[in-house]
């Protein structure tokens, strides 16, 4: 209980050294740029305490619970020996955690709106919903291959720079037959589903993985699944605007 308390102070000092540079940038402009008093400063005061408080609770979060549960199942899985259940379960982890993403469902609904108020889309709130629904499915099924690939990735030893490099040729050539307004919408969602929710779990996946496979460097074998869960959501939401 003891050493608990003294991780989450730690933890506290560590968050406040992590935000001190984003506050002196804005303190810095605030007064000797734009030369004013900060709006409602309590509010602001109060708000980085939240944010420290977030941050903290997230990463301790983090490191008692998202990654070793990440890295235990995947290598009991490894050690059941069935290759079909590991894939399955990488797929699912991928689809699951992008569908539940903040980010991903913020930019989604954002990008109906957009598309509604360009009359791109019918003005309905039936077809709003539906379109932000579908680019989160689209994303969700992408990031989900994209996990199962780089399980077979790790399983193989298949070198991870010639992946990268097929994926975005890829996205080369699809690019110049996507619809306009969803190129943009398209190479967002690569960043906004490698976020608060997917990133801990993939990468406890890929780390526990190649901790169990023998002939596995965890270094240089575990990581690499996020860098498919970025470019695949780029390729699958332009073939989505394509098809609709």
């Amino acid at each position: 209980m003891v050493a608990l308390k003294n991780r989450f102070i730690t933890q506290i000092f560590h968050s406040f050294a992590d935000l001190a540079p984003m506050v002196s940038v804005i303190l810095i402009f605030q007064f000797f740029i734009i030369k004013q008093p900060i709006p409602d400063l309590i509010n602001l005061i109060s708000g980085i305490l939240f944010i420290v408080l977030g941050l903290t609770l997230f990463i301790q979060g983090l490191e008692q619970s998202l990654f070793p549960i990440g890295e235990s199942m995947a290598q009991a899985f490894a050690q059941k020996g069935s290759l079909f259940w590991l894939l399955c379960f990488s797929f699912c982890l991928g689809f699951s955690t992008t569908i539940a993403e903040p980010a991903l469902i913020a930019i989604a609904n954002e990008a109906a709106t957009v598309a509604q108020n360009e009359g791109l889309l019918e003005n309905s709130t039936t077809t709003v919903l539906l379109y932000a629904l579908g680019l989160r499915i689209t994303v969700a099924i992408s990031v989900g291959l994209a996990i199962l690939i780089g399980v077979l990735r790790i399983i193989h030893g298949w070198k991870l720079h010639h992946l990268i490099i097929y994926g975005y040729l890829a996205i080369v050539i699809i690019t110049p037959f996507a619809p306009k307004h969803i190129i943009g919408i398209a190479y967002d969602t690569g960043g906004v589903t490698t976020s608060t929710i997917t990133v801990p779990l993939v990468t406890a996946l890929g780390i526990g993985l190649a901790k169990a496979i023998k002939g596995r460097n965890p270094m240089t074998d575990g990581f690499g699944l996020i860098a498919f869960a970025s470019l695949t959501p780029i390729i699958f939401v332009m073939l989505y605007g394509m098809l609709l």
